[in-house]
C-alpha cells in the first residue's frame, strides 16, 4: 500500500523541521517520529519506530521491516553480493535485510562498519561526517573463503537507517573501492526513510539504486540565536578494558549465517512482558532471543543502548545514561525504557557480565545475558 504524500514538521530548540513525505509502504507516523540531537553539527534526529533502537519494537514488526526492504533489492544484482550494515544504528537492521535477501541468494554475506576492532586486519575506514561518532572501521573477513567473496563482490547492498545527505554512503562505497573491492558494478543503499532525494546515485556516478520504506524530503530552518547544546564524547574508536570474544562474532569479521545461541535456557511465560535489550553494536544475537520468546507466547519488546546523545522531548519520553559497558570511558543511554515498564528486562552482552553498569541494571531490575557460546 502506499501512502498519500504527507506534510509532518516538529519546532525543536534549535529551529523548525519540516518534512515532505512522496512515496511510503506504511503509514509515515508509524515508521518515525522526530527528536533532538545533543549534536553542535546537526540539530534533528528522525526517530525510527520500526528499528529497535530508541524505541522498543516488538519483534515480529522489526521482521516484517526486513522482508519489505529485501523486496525491494533489485533481483538481478550481479554476485557475490556483499551486505554492509552500518554501526551503529544500522547493525541490526543490515543483518535483518541480509537474513531476509539471503533466501533468496545463496552468494550474499553480510559485514558490518564497527567502532569496534576486534579483528587485527582493519580493510577500510570512512567517515559519517554529521555523526556524533564520526569514524568507521570496517574489518577483512576472517574466514579466506568469506575473504574471497567479499573481495569478489560485484555488487553492494549498503543498509543504514535513513539516508540524509547521502554523504555517509558515498564515503563507504569510495572507501571499499579503494581498499579494493575493484569488480563492484551495482550499489544498492537499503534504508527505512531516505531524504536524500536520489544524493546517492548522483555521487557514486555508476549504477546505483536507492530502496527504502519511505522516501521524500525535508528543510530545517535552523534559529541562529539558539545555543548549541554540549556533546558528551561518544566517539571513541577503540578496544576496551573487556574483550570481544572473536569467536562470538555475528558479523564484524564477515558471516552468512548467524546462529541463534543466546540465552538457550530462558523461558517465557504466555503474555509475560518482557524487554529485550541489546547493547551498542551487540544487536542481532539479542533480536534472535527476542524473536524466539515472541515465538513462544510472550509480548516482547527489543531495544538497545546506543552512544547517540538525545534531548528529552519528542519521541523520546525517558532516558537512563551509564557507562559502556566495553571499558571505553564514555557515557551510553537508554532510551523509551523505564523501571517499572516490564515484567522482565533481558539485558544482552558481548562482554563480561561484569562490565554491566550495575546503575542500569539495578535501575530496571534486569537480568544480564552474556554470549559467551
Amino acid at each position: 500500500m502506499n501512502h498519500a504524500a504527507t506534510k509532518l514538521s516538529a519546532t525543536l530548540k534549535r529551529g523548525v523541521l519540516h518534512v515532505d513525505v512522496d512515496n511510503a509502504s506504511m503509514a509515515p507516523q508509524s515508521l518515525f517520529g522526530f527528536a533532538e540531537r545533543r549534536n553542535p553539527k546537526r540539530a534533528f534526529l528522525f526517530v525510527s519506530r520500526v528499528l529497535g533502537k530508541h524505541i522498543p519494537v516488538k519483534p515480529s514488526v522489526m521482521e516484517f521491516t526486513y522482508q519489505a526492504l529485501a523486496e525491494k533489492i533489485p533481483a538481478d544484482l550481479p554476485g557475490p553480493v556483499l551486505v554492509v550494515g552500518m554501526a551503529e544504528t544500522a547493525v541490526g537492521l543490515g543483518a535483518g535485510v541480509h537474513r531476509a535477501y539471503s533466501r533468496k541468494r545463496a552468494d550474499s554475506l553480510y559485514l558490518v562498519s564497527t567502532r569496534h576492532p576486534v579483528g587485527e586486519a582493519i580493510f577500510a575506514r570512512f567517515e559519517e561526517e554529521h555523526s556524533h561518532a564520526s569514524a568507521h572501521l570496517v574489518h577483512e573477513p576472517a574466514d579466506a573463503e568469506l575473504s574471497r567473496m567479499m573481495r569478489e563482490a560485484r555488487s553492494l547492498v549498503l543498509v543504514d537507517d535513513e539516508a540524509s545527505t547521502g554523504k555517509t554512503f558515498v564515503n563507504l562505497h569510495r572507501a571499499l573501492v579503494d581498499a579494493g573491492l575493484e569488480r563492484i558494478e551495482r550499489v544498492v543503499t537499503c534504508v527505512l526513510t531516505d531524504w536524500s532525494a536520489g544524493a546517492v546515485a548522483a555521487g557514486i556516478g555508476q549504477a546505483a539504486d536507492q530502496v527504502s520504506l519511505l522516501s521524500g524530503a525535508y528543510r530545517f530552518l535552523e534559529d541562529p540565536q539558539a545555543p548549541l547544546p554540549d556533546m558528551p564524547h561518544t566517539g571513541t574508536v577503540a578496544a576496551g578494558t573487556w574483550a570481544i570474544d572473536p569467536a562470538n562474532d555475528w558479523g564484524r569479521l564477515g558471516t552468512r549465517e548467524v546462529a541463534d545461541t543466546l540465552g538457550r535456557d530462558i523461558q517465557a511465560k504466555p503474555g509475560e512482558r518482557i524487554a529485550v535489550i541489546g547493547t551498542g553494536e551487540f544487536v542481532w544475537k539479542p533480536f534472535l532471543l527476542a524473536e524466539r520468546l515472541e515465538r513462544a507466547g510472550a509480548e516482547v519488546y527489543f531495544s538497545s543502548t546506543t552512544r547517540s546523545p538525545i534531548a528529552l522531548g519528542h519521541a523520546i519520553e525517558h532516558a537512563l545514561n551509564f557507562a559502556d559497558n566495553y571499558g571505553l570511558g564514555i557515557v551510553n543511554f537508554l532510551y523509551n525504557v523505564a523501571p517499572g515498564q516490564f515484567d522482565r528486562v533481558l539485558i544482552c552482552s558481548e562482554t563480561d557480565a561484569r562490565a554491566m553498569p550495575a546503575e542500569l541494571v539495578e535501575a530496571l531490575g534486569a537480568e544480564v545475558i552474556v554470549d559467551a557460546r
